[in-house]
């Protein structure tokens, strides 16, 4: 066979050597052309790797109101049907700002609803989040910067 030459790679080796146990006295010329005829030769698409990143160490703030962190969070009530909880919490005394509970939470709502916060606690210097859909999308990070 000709897998030392590189010209079959993935899969195919292993379908040419399952046929010969079989018994079956095809050459490797064949059974390569009824792999392609049966289009199992589509080329395996990796998946793109993250760049890795330097992560700040947690520092405890020094006054209330200088960090919030923000997640997400998920249940079921008791008729199945899901719902998502947004948590804001302030890093100084770990208090819970707010809790937003619907069951749909985009990055619009997210905005609207810490825009609601900030004007009985104020903005916060930095805010401390994971790199979810919406954290990671246009409306929060336009939001971010302009506050």
């Amino acid at each position: 066979m000709l897998s030392q030459t590189g010209i079959y790679a993935g899969a195919f080796p292993k379908c040419f050597n399952r046929i010969r146990k079989l018994g079956y006295k095809w050459n490797h010329k064949r059974v390569y052309r009824v792999y392609c005829e049966l289009k199992l030769n589509l080329r395996v698409k990796r998946k793109k790797r993250i760049p890795p990143r330097c992560p700040e160490r947690l520092l405890v703030p020094n006054k209330q109101g200088e960090c919030w962190s923000m997640d997400f969070m998920s249940d079921s009530s008791g008729n199945q049907r899901r719902f998502r909880t947004f948590n804001v919490i302030d890093d100084f005394n770990r208090e819970a700002l707010g809790i937003d509970i619907a069951v749909s939470l985009p990055a619009g709502r997210i905005t609207r609803y810490l825009d609601k916060l900030a004007k009985y606690h104020g903005y916060p210097l930095k805010i401390r989040v994971d790199n979810g859909p919406e954290f990671t999308g246009k409306t929060f990070i336009n939001w971010a910067k302009s506050h």
